[in-house]
């Protein structure tokens, strides 16, 4: 999710409880929560979750329906692999269901130090930190980084992940943000405090654009402002690169070029947590600092040990990524003869870019009739006018299920690229 979520302070509803002083009363927060899901839910941007009740690869079976999903980020079908599957349960099976503790106390299995090393070898890294979610991996990164640093400031994409924005909010830093991929306006903030410790942090892959952040241009800069340059690749790690190794590989980037790497492992792994890699200073670091490493359950080893055997499988089957660029390829040529507003990704993220929300809504609801399962994006997980269907394609799907998805699509009827309709389908 893209960081769009701040909103204008609302008026306090006052309760009667104790007084802040001469005739003033508290605020009821849970009164103001209402406020807020009831201005949303009027808005048409309301969030619901939906229970999936059986997963078969891409078919997802959904309040009765078995309907063909063009949602999941399980870009190469690991979820559901028999090798994950089988580590999973040897180590359930033997050392049980949970870690029981923190990393640092007795939650640090084995499991969890060949996890980390694999992950470290693959990207090219001394070093790897896992953590139990890339939210958590995110907000220790930064917070470690950045925290009780004096005159600190965090340059960052305006279309970079929530928890990177959050970070840095948490961190306390001075958070200055440049227009999406603008490396130019990237160098304006930094320039903008040439003193200041700087941390510059991007989105490798961006979550709801799926293009490709300019890497080297970035790392170009933050070598010549002195910044330090963080990548979160959860959406490029295992697609993009030689060996899916992610966009940093696919730039050519070393470790001293780009020192902070957090990827996922809940996305192209098919499996869940985060890690962090670098050098061994970062890594000892973050293990001292990092307060949602420090703090938390580790994920449980039955889970480690399924990371590590979708980790290897990502490393060696290159078939798995060539059939999914084949796939990406299929659509996006399909999608352009139907002048299907289709914004400019390469990667398995392919959103048409609709306008508004009831638009993305409809065609949304419109596709489900019609058996396939793809989610509206709206404001404010995106910004306004810019709702969207978000289209995610797997190694799992087939040519006849991406052709499915045109016809459908074809049907629809959607507004032309560079058109954006205002009103319902």
């Amino acid at each position: 999710m893209n960081n769009q979520e701040a909103e204008a302070p609302l008026t306090p509803t006052l309760s009667p409880g104790h007084a802040g002083g001469e005739g003033a009363r508290r605020a009821d927060l849970l009164a103001r929560l209402d406020v807020r899901t009831s201005e949303r839910a009027q808005a048409s941007l309301l969030r619901r979750a939906r229970t999936v009740d059986h997963a078969d690869g891409p078919w997802l079976e959904v309040d009765g329906c078995r309907l063909l999903g063009f949602c999941s980020n399980d870009y190469l079908g690991l979820a559901q692999h028999p090798q994950p599957i089988a580590a999973f349960k040897r180590v359930a099976d033997d050392e049980g269901v949970g870690s029981t503790s923190a990393h640092l106390v007795c939650g640090h299995r084995r499991e969890h130090a060949m996890l980390e090393e694999a992950l470290a070898e693959w990207t090219g890294r001394e070093r790897a930190l896992l953590f139990s979610t890339g939210y958590a991996a995110n907000l220790g990164a930064l917070q470690a980084l950045l925290g009780g640093v004096e005159d600190a400031v965090c340059v960052q994409d305006k279309l970079n992940h929530a928890c990177l924005i959050d970070g840095a909010q948490l961190a306390s830093a001075e958070l200055k943000r440049y227009p999406h991929a603008d490396v130019g306006g990237a160098a304006r903030q930094l320039r903008s405090r040439p003193q200041a410790p700087a941390l510059l942090a991007t989105d490798g892959v961006f979550s709801m654009d799926g293009d490709v952040a300019p890497l080297r241009e970035l790392a170009t800069l933050a070598a010549n402002e002195g910044a330090t340059l963080m990548v979160d690749d959860a959406h490029g790690l295992g697609v993009l690169g030689e060996h899916g190794a992610g966009s940093v590989m696919a730039a050519g980037l070393s470790t001293r070029e780009v020192p902070v790497l957090m990827a996922t492992l809940g996305k192209a792994l098919g499996c869940a947590g985060a890690f962090v890699a670098g050098s061994a200073a970062l890594i000892e670091g973050l293990t001292q600092f990092a307060r949602p490493f420090v703090y938390s359950t580790a994920m449980p080893p039955a889970l480690a040990a399924a990371a590590l055997a979708a980790v290897q499988i990502a490393r060696e089957d290159d078939a798995r990524r060539d059939k999914l660029a084949a796939l990406v390829a299929r659509f996006r040529r399909g999608a352009g003869e139907l002048g299907l507003p289709l914004m400019a990704s390469d990667t398995p993220i392919q959103p048409l870019l609709l306008g508004d929300a009831d638009t993305a809504l409809a065609a949304a609801l419109r596709l489900e009739t019609q058996g396939l399962l793809v989610t509206a994006i709206r404001p404010p997980t995106v910004p306004a006018g810019q709702a969207r269907l978000r289209i995610t394609l797997s190694a799992a799907h087939e040519e006849e299920h991406v052709d499915r998805l045109l016809d459908a699509l074809a049907a629809l009827r959607l507004p032309a690229a560079g058109a954006m309709r205002t009103g319902p389908l």
